[in-house]
């Protein structure tokens, strides 16, 4: 679980290969990183981390400047999302994933029996994190942590997730050698941040330890704790991939959740032309807008976006999810040849929003749901199919 990272997180890196140019690191002094741990050190205490452990980890310590230039420089990029979805979901890592549910069948088997998570869904979450567990992040947490947390625009955040991270390290369950990851401090079979492990990690195996890096039963079973703590309802599906009608202007947005029935008299059918099935709520998702595919999701989708807020990355672990149940592809087609807006774009046309009346928050470049909203609303007012998906287009249309 990646925190604060944005839309590709760690699944993208796992998938992508950038290019961008690097930023020269800036010049961190060792002496200042010794003198903010060393003001750390009281507190380290106070949660129970005995202060010679606490100076030993610490004693040597150099900071890590590329932290900063990944936190503030991240690289630049636009992946489309049937792009993103096509390099996750594809057939190498679905008979990669297959394999996997042969291979810990057993485990799977008490790990649903135990949180009532689908193990296809745990499995594809695996996949598309680490490549199961091909692609965990090498870089050595501690360092990482306390670069962050001694530097930077995200110090209090780094602070708490560096004590997490000592903290497991107190408790023998993962040795500190064996704590790398990705630099924001996300580690193990499935990405957990430190605290996120102190409040979901399970020993599965029975060993002693709640070990997610070398235990892939430990690893998979805090997942499921994880998805039941947020929502996980055992036996319904995630969604489904839906028929919108020609020219739709209802609600859609993981915000508008309306009962299963107000869907239906919408004329909102699945895929293959069947009746929408249940009664519960749901939100209509048309991810490259209407002339993409739609999907209708539940609040077990809304599971995964807890695990991530990212609709791409919850998307692509329910489509895989599905793949390894024997389902098929998305049928509908992407709309392959729209060009995708670029962030500096993106900002104009969120700033362009704002000098119209629309509430988008701070023009940040993030397509999120209130950007999405004023899309929509745009749209209406000039006439257009209000789908809310930003476009090169609609930028010259303002």
């Amino acid at each position: 679980m990646t925190s604060f990272l944005p839309l590709l997180v760690a699944a993208a890196a796992a998938a992508f290969t950038v290019s961008a140019q690097v930023a020269q690191p800036p010049v961190l002094q060792a002496s200042e990183l010794s003198a903010c741990l060393g003001q750390l050190r009281g507190e380290a205490l106070a949660r129970g981390i005995p202060g010679e452990k606490y100076d030993e980890i610490f004693a040597s310590m150099e900071p890590d400047p590329s932290i900063l230039v990944l936190m503030d420089k991240q690289p630049e990029f636009v992946t489309p999302i049937w792009d993103y979805l096509g390099a996750l979901v594809d057939e190498k890592r679905i008979a990669q994933g297959r394999l996997k549910l042969a291979a810990f069948s057993d485990a799977l088997d008490r790990i649903e029996e135990t949180y009532g998570v689908d193990r296809q869904v745990l499995v594809a979450l695996w996949g598309v994190e680490t490549r199961y567990g091909e692609i965990m992040g090498s870089r050595p947490l501690l360092r990482s942590l306390a670069t962050g947390a001694c530097f930077g625009r995200r110090q209090p955040f780094f602070r708490q997730e560096l004590l997490a991270t000592l903290r497991i390290v107190h408790s023998g369950d993962i040795a500190p050698e064996r704590l790398v990851g990705s630099w924001a401090g996300a580690f193990g079979q499935t990405q957990f941040m430190p605290s996120t492990f102190h409040r979901v990690a399970v020993d599965f195996d029975g060993d002693g330890r709640k070990d997610i890096l070398d235990s892939v039963p430990d690893a998979l079973a805090s997942t499921a704790n994880y998805l039941k703590q947020s929502g996980w309802k055992k036996g319904e599906p995630w969604g489904y991939e839906v028929r919108v009608p020609r020219k739709y202007d209802g609600p859609s947005g993981r915000r508008a959740r309306l009962p299963m029935e107000r869907w239906r008299e919408l004329g909102i059918k699945r895929i293959d032309g069947r009746a929408l099935p249940g009664d519960e709520n749901a939100a209509l998702l048309m991810p490259a807008g209407s002339r993409g595919p739609a999907f209708i999701v539940t609040s077990n989708f809304q599971a995964l976006i807890a695990y991530n807020p990212a609709e791409a990355y919850a998307l692509a672990i329910a489509h895989l999810s599905d793949r390894l149940k024997g389902g098929g592809a998305i049928q509908a087609s992407w709309p392959v040849g729209e060009t995708m807006l670029t962030r500096e774009q993106r900002i104009a046309l969120q700033e362009r929003l704002a000098a119209r009346g629309y509430d988008v928050g701070t023009p940040d470049g993030i397509i999120g749901p209130r950007t999405v909203e004023a899309i929509k609303e745009f749209q209406k007012s000039i006439g257009l199919q209000p789908d809310g998906f930003a476009t090169v287009a609609l930028l010259k249309k303002m």
